[in-house]
């Protein structure tokens, strides 16, 4: 028999950082527990494109109204990444047409269920029972030679095309919008993150800090990892627990 989860069991941390490289944090994240919505954004683009991609998703997400339905609250934040890919899509023709685009990794936590929506790198991780599980998958060159067995994660991190997505808001006339399902158990912990956090902390770290860090400043336990081990790019976490 599966557990039922408590009603409004919702609790979150976020933060996110420019790192130690970088003068400016294309990184924007989200976090409304009403109406259970969490995202993290990944701007591209050079100069204030990046940023300002990233913003789009963000903001578009933002307007989400808090009461919504957990039906509407999973369409509505499709709609908003579809709304923000017209808006990017807009302002890089307006700059003549340069390259301008944002991942995200978008959670929606709807009763005893919870939706991912994804485009681009920006993972999702969820700890169950102690073990650690990528919800994602990567829209990236090395991304999909991992689906193919032709590489290990490890070996994906070292490559030299890591960097290169083949999915992002904003890039292109049409955006496909992965998506996966699934239910809720009592102490299901997720984490939401930008590259840049996965690429200095490995799964390992990653499971041992969502397994021990209480949920108040685990995004920060796992941010000040990242910056420990180089922070050569912006830094985002966010964890929630169900």
């Amino acid at each position: 028999m599966t557990d039922r989860l408590p009603a409004q069991a919702r609790r979150s941390s976020a933060r996110t950082h420019v790192g130690r490289v970088r003068e400016v944090n294309e990184d924007a994240i989200l976090s409304m527990p009403r109406p259970g919505v969490w995202a993290v954004s990944d701007g591209m683009g050079g100069h204030d494109a990046g940023d300002f991609a990233s913003r789009a998703v963000v903001e578009a997400l933002e307007a989400l109204p808090p009461d919504l339905a957990p039906a509407e609250a999973m369409h509505a934040a499709r709609e908003a990444v579809q709304a923000a890919h017209r808006r990017i899509g807009a302002e890089s023709a307006r700059r003549g047409g340069v390259t301008i685009g944002a991942t995200v990794v978008i959670l929606v936590l709807a009763g005893e269920h919870f939706l991912c929506l994804w485009a681009g790198d920006s993972r999702l991780y969820r700890l169950r029972g102690g073990r650690l599980e990528m919800l994602s998958l990567d829209h990236s060159v090395v991304g999909e030679m991992v689906e193919r067995g032709e590489l290990t994660w490890a070996e994906a991190e070292r490559h030299p095309q890591a960097n290169r997505i083949t999915r992002a808001v904003g890039v292109g006339p049409r955006l496909e919008i992965d998506k996966r399902r699934g239910e809720l158990r009592p102490g299901d912990r997720f984490l939401l993150c930008s590259d840049g956090l996965t690429r200095h902390v490995d799964e390992a770290a990653l499971a041992a800090a969502l397994r021990e860090a209480p949920l108040e400043t685990a995004a920060e336990a796992l941010v000040e990892k990242a910056l420990a081990g180089g922070g050569a790019d912006n830094i985002s976490a966010i964890v929630v627990e169900a």
